[in-house]
């Protein structure tokens, strides 16, 4: 893992491992995205953080890829892995299993994802 210098880092992957996702196997599903990025030998490209709690632990295990600001939810030690070879190699997102993305300068809820939303009105 690209711990010192990250300037080769692609990607920057917030595994939760707060209560909730770690009742939802969340150190199965850090380990798991670990193993397949060590597998295809991806650690400059891909430095992956264990958080506490996001915030949506309905969403539970939460997964969070940057640049790109997508956030995964129901996420599996199979998902992890589909997410590193698919996602994180060749650059194509898991859909299904996606809450929110990045979108026009704010988080827009995808599939899903809308539900529990907290709305606030913030003043710029």
């Amino acid at each position: 893992m690209a711990t010192w210098d990250l300037s080769g880092t692609r990607y920057h992957v917030f595994i939760c491992n707060g209560g909730s996702c770690m009742r939802k196997q969340g150190d199965e599903v850090t380990l798991a995205i670990r193993e397949e990025i060590a597998l295809h030998g991806a650690d400059d490209l891909i430095h992956t953080t264990r958080t506490r709690c996001n915030g949506r632990c309905e969403d539970a295990c939460v997964v969070a890829v940057y640049p790109e600001g997508i956030w995964y939810k129901s996420m599996t030690p199979e998902t992890g892995r589909q997410l590193v070879k698919e996602h994180l190699l060749q650059g194509h997102p898991l859909r299904e299993q996606m809450a929110y993305s990045y979108q026009q300068d704010r988080f827009v809820p995808t599939g899903n994802g809308a539900q529990g939303v907290r709305r606030t009105t913030a003043k710029p």
